[in-house]
């Protein structure tokens, strides 16, 4: 096949080479990727153990100071001294995924894994203790009222706040003015003195103990029968006002009563 010839400015005849046509080609379509599996959650009981804080003994001043003035502060009068032994409390409230781990079910009205588990009664969370102690092997229970208290306000860490861990209750806890009306994921607020998250709002926390009149007397790890079969309710809740949430209110519930803003967490003795 002959060359098409072209003349360049000197009058020189050059065979002008077609260029090489390039061929299109054909993208194959990227294989597409396995979805990597989601992160599997982990297993609230032997999370648990790694979540338990070890509370020191000490003696405090429990009950309300002098300069408390809130609805039903009598019933946290008169402020006595109280000596409590070492023991373990969990950093979070019991949340649903454990309760739902041990039990098979989940009861809260409120749902959400990593929140607290509410609609309980005193007596739910004995059948629970129950369960968890066989799974596990350890002594779980509920803390004292004492106990409770002293971990509250911070145990030998303590600075004296008014709340678990602040004298601003917005830093710490929530409450009925900074929540709509549900409780929150356990642990989204700051901790206190000891790394206890939630001690002060989101839910009520059932004590183990009875719920008795307070005397001026010292106390040594105080553990009160229930006289009239009700137990102490601790920490206020999403529900209540700001009094709720002091380090001294309390107030007793029947152990079968329930409710969507009562919840519990747990101890462990040394």
């Amino acid at each position: 096949m002959a060359l098409p010839l072209s003349a360049t400015a000197q009058g020189i005849i050059r065979h002008d080479t077609p260029k090489p046509q390039r061929q299109q080609t054909t993208k194959k379509p990227a294989a597409k990727q396995a979805a990597k599996p989601a992160p599997k959650a982990p297993n609230p009981v032997k999370k648990l153990h790694s979540d338990m804080v070890y509370v020191e003994g000490g003696t405090f001043t429990m009950g309300a100071k002098a300069d408390e003035n809130y609805w039903d502060v009598e019933q946290a009068w008169p402020a006595h001294q109280v000596t409590v032994s070492g023991f373990y409390l969990c950093k979070y409230e019991t949340t649903q995924a454990l309760w739902q781990k041990v039990m098979g079910k989940n009861p809260s009205e409120y749902r959400g894994a990593n929140h607290p588990v509410e609609s309980i009664s005193w007596n739910d969370i004995q059948e629970f203790i129950r369960k968890l102690n066989a799974l596990t092997g350890k002594h779980y229970r509920l803390p004292t009222e004492a106990e409770w208290e002293w971990a509250a306000r911070g145990g030998n860490r303590s600075q004296g706040y008014r709340y678990s861990g602040s004298n601003n209750i917005d830093e710490v806890a929530w409450y009925k003015k900074n929540t709509h009306d549900r409780h929150m994921p356990v642990g989204a607020k700051r901790p206190n003195e000891l790394g206890l998250y939630d001690m002060s709002g989101n839910v009520y926390e059932f004590c183990g103990d009875g719920y008795a009149p307070y005397t001026a007397d010292a106390q040594n790890n105080p553990c009160p029968a229930a006289a009239d079969g009700d137990h102490p309710m601790r920490g206020g809740s999403f529900v209540g006002d700001e009094f709720d949430c002091r380090c001294s209110c309390r107030f007793g519930q029947s152990p079968t009563y329930s409710h969507n803003h009562y919840g519990f967490r747990l101890a462990l003795s040394q």
